[in-house]
């Protein structure tokens, strides 16, 4: 059974980091693209992040590149997204999922709130 467990949520200031965690099992981990998809509150679906599987390449949405960065532990099972500099619109529940573009599991997501 696929499971996905985002961690490391909280609450930061304006210009803060923080690193979020998601924790895999259930599948073959280190074969999977993974993406971090948000959802802003009252807002629709953005995708921020994804890697791909074996080299590791990674994309992001405008609105994050420069600041967030996405890395996996395939020995671990564990995806992350260590976001620096970070904004009040950047508020939102993220969400850690498998694919680059199709995403088929979902973990329950972690809220990341950014305000002062």
């Amino acid at each position: 059974e696929v499971q996905l467990v985002e961690s490391g949520g909280g609450l930061v200031q304006p210009g803060g980091s923080l690193r979020l965690s998601c924790a895999a099992s259930g599948f073959a981990f280190s074969s999977y693209y993974m993406s971090w998809v948000r959802q802003a509150p009252g807002k629709g679906l953005e995708w921020v992040a994804y890697i791909r599987s074996g080299g590791g390449s990674t994309y992001y949405a405008d609105s994050v590149k420069g600041r967030f960065t996405i890395s996996r532990d395939d020995a671990k099972n564990t995806l992350y997204l260590q976001m620096h500099s970070l904004k009040p619109e950047d508020t939102a529940l993220y969400y850690c999922t498998t694919g680059g573009v199709i995403y088929r599991h979902w973990g329950e997501g972690t809220l990341v709130t950014v305000s002062s």
